[in-house]
């Protein structure tokens, strides 16, 4: 019963930010062509107010979620050596952990 509940819960993981990304993009694309910057400081303006901060946040902690459940199914599925499939996740989660801290340190020095 635990591995249907995982495989349940890294479904819905991955339609839940599916379906996040693709509203906020879609929101993005509706306001860029509705109201374009005009300056890179109109858009850094933009970005800086917390209305658009936050869900551009939460679209990035979404976007590595999705990548780090789909990323981890397919090596879980092909690669079949047990050293090989711990050591590509290990790389997978350590290479995450560092866009996320890069994504983190651009929206913070937006914010400065």
């Amino acid at each position: 019963m635990r591995r249907t509940a995982t495989g349940l819960r890294a479904w819905l993981v991955q339609r839940v930010t599916a379906v996040y990304m693709l509203l906020f993009i879609v929101f993005l694309l509706f306001h860029f062509l509705l109201a374009p910057p005009d300056s890179y400081e109109a858009w850094h303006g933009w970005m800086r107010n917390s209305r658009i901060a936050i869900p551009a946040s939460v679209f990035f902690a979404a976007l590595l979620l999705h990548a780090w459940v789909g990323l981890r199914d397919v090596l879980m599925d092909y690669v079949h050596p047990l050293a090989w499939r711990i050591s590509a996740l290990a790389l997978l989660a350590f290479s995450l952990t560092a866009i996320a801290a890069w994504v983190v340190r651009i929206l913070l020095m937006g914010t400065a």
